[in-house]
């Protein structure tokens, strides 16, 4: 019963965690990078490329292999032993040992270990491009959610200000000062308010459940985040001329340094072809002993291992000829894939270029667009508190309150629109030049 009941707590204290746990936007983004499955699947390229390496490492190795053989002859054989032809029916046993090692083949076993290496440092670029891509899609959802959540607050504030302007229109019309119409009206506008509300509760589930969804958390109910004050972030980023971003994205960014690497790759892997056309010098030694159950002499089995065994060593020069042009066409190959790799990196300039450009660009206006934004809505703010004060004072209608708190409420959509709009290309921008996501 007290184990039970232990049990119980800690399961009641792991659901009370649950449910009180709010991510942050570090959190968000660790969690994401360290769980997310391609992430996984290159670290698996990263694992592949190690196994690369040292396999090119053991080819430059001696190999040693041991041998062993035993065999029922019957007719004419040829007898381990006396290396004759005898026409009977005997047992055999052959073992032995063997070494190899490659002496030259071209430097093709040591270029094989310069691109392994080069592989391992391709796989990590490409680890930290995805590391960057997946940030960037939580940031984003990350910021979603924080904008739905305000753009909730607002609609309830305003829902409280028609909520107040119903009570003080119910005043008016029992005072037979306004018509009973204008209260109509603002309880057609307070059922638009509550519509909004809905509209912008079930925007906040949906962004949270795409947010989930990138952290790959299972428990969408209790999933939720910290609630920060993300205000506009000071930045001298857009001091920069674009210019000097663009170099500093070719200096650092992973896509910039794979397309590098890639080159690296095809023009060590031309290295390699070529090394076909060169001759192969190898070096063999072995130690092999026999027994046979027909010996002429009757020794047993250990003294006809002892006095049977042999030894042998060499080196062998193997040079290339005609292979049906197979050497060739890699050779061929291997260039195009070199001029291939050369081109994809001249694109990946261009388009690091236009997407820092555009970057740029989108930082500034939306930056335009947030400051007129926060104007519009003051303006819009006092243009609003001075319809209320003229319809109390009976001079417009219930309509035109109406239309002033729906242009207020466009313009406070839009601000925050624009603000998390900024505030997600600004970090977009801030990534080309090097400067981390959090």
């Amino acid at each position: 019963m007290k184990t039970f009941f232990s049990i119980l707590c800690l399961v009641f204290t792991l659901s009370s965690y649950s449910q009180l746990k709010k991510w942050t936007l570090e959190e968000a983004v660790t969690y994401a990078v360290e769980n997310n499955l391609s992430v996984k699947n290159i670290e698996l390229e990263l694992e592949m490329a190690d196994i690369q390496k040292k396999e090119a490492i053991g080819n430059m190795l001696p190999t040693l292999n041991g041998t062993a053989s035993f065999s029922s002859n019957t007719g004419s054989n040829i007898n381990p032993v006396t290396n004759s032809f005898e026409n009977t029916t005997f047992l055999s046993f052959t073992t032995g040992v063997q070494s190899g090692l490659n002496l030259f083949n071209g430097l093709q076993a040591m270029r094989q270990l310069q691109r392994a290496k080069l592989q391992q440092v391709a796989a990590q670029y490409n680890l930290d491009k995805m590391k960057d891509d997946i940030a960037l899609n939580v940031v984003n959802a990350y910021l979603q959610v924080l904008y739905s959540k305000e753009n909730l607050k607002n609609v309830e504030a305003q829902r409280q200000i028609t909520l107040e302007q119903l009570e003080r229109t119910n005043a008016l019309v029992d005072a037979g000062m306004i018509p009973r119409g204008d209260l109509l009206e603002i309880k057609a506008t307070l059922a638009g308010d509550d519509q909004r509300m809905i509209a912008a509760q079930n925007q906040i589930k949906i962004s949270l459940l795409n947010l989930a969804q990138l952290l790959t958390v299972a428990d969408y109910e209790n999933f939720d985040i910290a609630e920060s004050d993300y205000e506009i972030p000071l930045t001298t980023i857009t001091e920069q001329p674009v210019d000097a971003i663009v170099q500093k994205a070719k200096e650092n960014r992973p896509e910039m340094k794979i397309a590098t690497q890639n080159i690296d790759l095809s023009e060590k892997d031309l290295q390699i072809a070529k090394g076909a056309y060169f001759p192969r010098l190898t070096a063999f030694a072995g130690y092999d002993t026999r027994w046979t159950d027909n010996d002429f002499f009757n020794r047993d089995f250990v003294h006809q291992l002892y006095e049977n065994d042999g030894n042998y060593y060499g080196i062998q020069l193997q040079v290339p000829i005609f292979n049906g042009l197979a050497a060739r066409n890699n050779v061929k190959r291997a260039k195009i894939n070199v001029e291939r790799a050369t081109m994809q990196k001249e694109q990946a300039e261009l388009d690091l270029e236009a997407n820092v450009y555009l970057a740029y660009t989108d930082v500034m206006g939306v930056y335009a667009s947030y400051q007129a934004a926060v104007k519009t809505e003051e303006a819009l703010s006092q243009a609003y508190q001075f319809s209320q004060e003229r319809f109390n004072e009976g001079f417009i209608s219930s309509f035109d309150v109406s239309q002033s708190k729906v242009r207020l409420e466009n313009a406070q959509s839009e601000t925050l629109r624009t603000k998390y709009d900024y505030i997600f290309k600004l970090k977009l921008l801030e990534l080309y030049f090097g400067i981390p996501l959090y």
